[in-house]
């Protein structure tokens, strides 16, 4: 698709527009563009062409309509009105719906509940501010410089305010408690008593051996981000990368566009190399050829320590199990992912490499504690990808609000590739 052969059906002088994503919810700003889809800012939605695919999720421009977006007077005026008329939630609160979670899956199951009942006590716990974000645009954002701020789509103080739900932010969800009729959350802020629980908490990003966490990053959520990039500061540096999957590739193709130094280690012979094939890695291969990127596959690591004599810039030495050595001022690891078992085991969860859920109404194994996102798994396969996370928020909102059966369905996933060198789907 060239940019050049886009032409502007709409005059320049209209407003802007913006569209949504039926799919995953991101929005398509017409002044912002998709300069990495190939769409320079200000193009119009009307001259975007058919087979361009939503930079998140990879649906196509069919799936989007128009979203208007509430101003932040009427967010205002929203929660004025909401905290005059409605009375203060409390600990001792009838019991509602939780949340554990304010990624993408937490908020849609919010928004999901909140369209099918304007009532109903929600509160949304999590160890985060509860901003929101499109997670898959860290990467990008490493290749342009952005600060942190510029990724927030809505604060989860305006958020919580437009959906009229308890936020509990900065606050580390403990254990669960069972009983017959709902349960408790312990958290730093005290117990939470629910009717309904759902988790929505996600998973990190897995350490494999020989990886101490305290020399090395995990880039998971937005506050990682925002230290890694005080870290690397406004000077080119060498960073090594763990891993060469969805999220290692996309980290050194974005991290080498800002002009750091990218070593890609990983045990694979090729980089994607268990889902894009052979002959496509090695396009990806190829045309990084332009980029300060070092591909060194079928190699493990042994160990990572700081240098033997000690840098100015604290560097770091990692070996590999057949006694390759490298040097990197940074180290990132993006070797897969992991759900965190403690909140699950806590509640005697049936585990299945996540927390185990039905498809019909993604129910866990104990009754009123639902999940979604990255923490679940069904039949033993992992739910990773952002499309079905809206779909599996709607399941979960129909069975809770008695809304009758919306069963979730798993399907294969469309995965867009974000290596703007050489940008793939698969």
């Amino acid at each position: 698709m060239s940019a050049a052969a886009i032409t502007h059906s709409t005059l320049a002088d209209d407003p802007w527009l913006q569209y949504i994503c039926h799919a995953c919810g991101y929005i398509y700003d017409e002044a912002q563009g998709d300069p990495d889809g190939g769409l320079p800012p200000g193009t119009r939605f009307a001259d975007i062409p058919e087979d361009w695919a939503c930079p998140l999720c990879g649906v196509t421009k069919g799936n989007f309509e128009p979203y208007l977006a509430p101003s932040l007077e009427a967010l205002q005026a929203q929660a004025r009105s909401r905290t005059a008329s409605a009375p203060a939630v409390s600990r001792h609160a009838a019991p509602g719906v939780v949340i554990v979670g304010a990624g993408r899956a937490g908020w849609l199951v919010a928004e999901a509940l909140r369209a099918l009942n304007a009532q109903r006590p929600i509160t949304l716990v999590t160890d985060c501010s509860g901003d929101l974000y499109d997670k898959p645009q860290l990467s990008i954002a490493m290749a342009k410089h952005l600060p942190a701020e510029r990724l927030v789509r809505e604060t989860g103080t305006a958020a919580a305010a437009r959906l009229n739900l308890r936020l509990l932010a900065h606050t580390h969800a403990v254990r669960i408690d069972t009983s017959a009729n709902g349960g408790t959350l312990r958290t730093t802020r005290g117990p939470l008593r629910y009717q309904h629980l759902v988790l929505a908490h996600g998973a990190r990003a897995a350490l494999p051996p020989g990886l101490p966490a305290a020399l090395c990053w995990r880039i998971n959520h937005l506050q990682a981000y925002q230290r890694l990039r005080a870290a690397l500061g406004h000077t080119p540096r060498r960073v090594l990368i763990v891993g060469a999957g969805l999220i290692g590739c996309e980290l050194a193709n974005d991290l080498a566009l800002g002009g750091h130094s990218i070593t890609l280690l990983d045990t694979e012979p090729l980089p994607l190399a268990r889902c894009a094939g052979e002959a496509r890695a090695s396009e990806l291969l190829a045309a990084w050829g332009q980029l300060p990127i070092a591909f060194v596959g079928s190699v493990r690591v042994a160990s990572l320590d700081p240098l033997a004599v000690p840098s100015p810039d604290g560097a770091l030495q990692l070996t590999t199990t057949d006694g390759r050595q490298f040097t990197a001022d940074q180290v990132i690891v993006a070797a897969g992912l992991q759900t965190p078992p403690r909140l699950a085991q806590s509640a005697g969860l049936a585990w299945d490499g996540g927390i185990a859920v039905t498809p019909a109404q993604l129910q866990t194994s104990v009754q009123g504690i639902h999940a979604l996102g990255d923490c679940i798994t069904i039949g033993g396969q992992a739910s990773r990808f952002i499309e079905p996370i809206a779909r599996q928020a709607r399941t979960i909102a129909a069975a809770i609000a008695g809304a009758g059966d919306v069963p979730y369905e798993p399907r294969p996933a469309s995965i867009r590739v974000k290596t703007s060198s050489w940008p793939m789907s698969l």
